[in-house]
């Protein structure tokens, strides 16, 4: 899952009290679309492996105004025979809130796919979850939620409404991540301000973060992650970058479109 690995912020730590999940969004809306080149490093060589479009689009979910939110990626045709992937990330999310009412994740990495699907009530506090993998028979699950737990794709946009400002440099900002069916604790530590220049064409003033990595098949454990996000009105992520357990991954805007407010973080 290197693709989404990189941009779905898949770390751990602690958790406090519901009020850290308060949002005020003035970054985002519907009509964005961001596009991203991957990277994965061998030994000394890096190779271009594939891509991700994230897109967000105004709906209703149950009567509810809501930001469907889509993550699609997948590997070049000349690097699938070294690991083919072909991935899709679903969520629907309460737009003033962003807490989730349904999230899909659908993969199919190498051979091998996963399904899962989860429905939130957060009134209950439960989360209602089918899995489906070639291993496995399809289970349910009901799982307890945390007054404000984020799926994956709903994390990523919860943590562009951050308000940076307030924090000092290595201060730690909690927040809860569900995936898998369960719920993870975590934090991002922010690392202040930096100009990033991402190619020969494009340089941009950014805010810097590192999110604490949950141990397991493909990261190692700790803050090895780091992702620059533009220091203006949208805050996009636009660069991330990783090792893993067998050479390093990396992450770069390479499009975008319908921001809401002006990109003016590019340094000309």
């Amino acid at each position: 899952m290197l693709l989404f690995s990189l941009l779905l912020f898949s770390f751990k730590s602690f958790y406090t009290s519901s009020s850290e999940c308060d949002v005020r969004n003035e970054m985002f809306s519907s009509g964005e679309e961001i596009r991203y080149a991957t990277m994965y490093n061998w030994g000394f060589i890096w190779l271009d492996a594939g891509e991700v479009t994230f897109k967000i689009q105004l709906e209703e979910y149950n009567g509810n105004p809501c930001y469907h939110i889509s993550g699609i990626g997948g590997t070049y045709p000349s690097y699938d025979w070294i690991y083919k992937v072909r991935d899709r990330f679903e969520s629907w999310v309460d737009t003033a809130t962003l807490k989730p009412f349904r999230y899909i994740r659908d993969v199919k990495e190498g051979g091998r796919f996963f399904y899962n699907e989860c429905f939130f009530n957060f009134n209950k506090q439960k989360a209602y979850c089918v899995t489906i993998d070639q291993k496995n028979q399809p289970r349910l699950d009901t799982v307890a939620l945390s007054p404000c737990s984020f799926d994956p794709m709903t994390m990523i946009f919860f943590s562009r409404t951050i308000n940076y400002a307030a924090y000092k440099e290595k201060d730690t900002i909690p927040i809860s991540l569900f995936l898998d069916n369960k719920v993870y604790p975590l934090y991002l530590r922010y690392y202040g301000k930096d100009i990033l220049k991402v190619d020969d064409k494009n340089s941009f003033k950014c805010i810097k973060f590192k999110p604490k990595l949950v141990e397991g098949t493909i990261f190692k454990g700790g803050e090895g992650m780091t992702v620059w996000a533009t220091d203006d009105k949208n805050r996009v992520p636009i660069y991330v970058e990783a090792p893993i357990l067998v050479g390093s991954v990396k992450a770069k805007i390479i499009s975008w479109k319908g921001l809401r407010n002006k990109f003016d973080s590019r340094v000309e």
